[in-house]
């Protein structure tokens, strides 16, 4: 699937197609600039400093007017896995220890047993963000598929709330011998 995120800097009035990976900004003289996003597909990543260290953002499609911490963006990503059917599994000790819910979509932790006890997952499936507070609130982390989470790091014992990322709605150009038209 095609996906590519359009960035904007309201100040200059300039716009940018990015289609892939960007680890520095300052490269593509479009550093501190971003003010406003429209993703179309798959989601991205925005961070607060080159090569995908500091804060993050997250853009799922469709069109984000005003971007928090608009002039601190340094570098991007797409979000390139699978994000249908999405699963995690969240274990209360490190290295996959102790008890352990599995979810499948978006879920307040405050309510179960397994608020801020969490301290390693396994991303079976998908891309999800874990946050520190209810609501998508505080400091969050995106985990993968894919990849090991033995240790969550920093937000060790801290998360109230895991969401799943949304895959990017599929897009069909056909044309026919009466009309041609892009379909969603």
């Amino acid at each position: 699937m095609s996906s590519y995120g359009i960035s904007f800097d309201q100040e200059t009035c300039v716009s940018r197609e990015f289609t892939e990976y960007c680890p520095d900004l300052r490269d593509v003289s479009f550093n501190d600039c971003i003010s406003s996003v429209k993703v179309i597909g798959q989601p991205w990543v925005l961070y607060e400093h080159p090569h995908c260290q500091g804060a993050q953002f997250y853009f799922e499609e469709g069109e984000c007017r005003s971007v928090e911490w608009h002039e601190v963006i340094s570098s991007l990503e797409q979000v390139k896995e699978d994000l249908t059917n999405p699963q995690i599994t969240l274990y209360e000790d490190q290295n996959y220890g102790g008890r352990s819910i599995t979810l499948n979509c978006e879920t307040n932790l405050m309510f179960g047993n397994f608020n801020d006890m969490i301290s390693s997952c396994r991303v079976d499936r998908g891309a999800w963000v874990l946050y520190e507070h209810p609501n998508r609130g505080g400091r969050s982390i995106l985990v993968r598929a894919g990849r090991e989470f033995p240790s969550i790091g920093w937000i060790d014992n801290q998360v109230s709330w895991a969401r799943p990322l949304k895959p990017g709605r599929p897009k069909i150009t056909a044309e026919g011998p009466f009309q041609k038209g892009v379909y969603k």
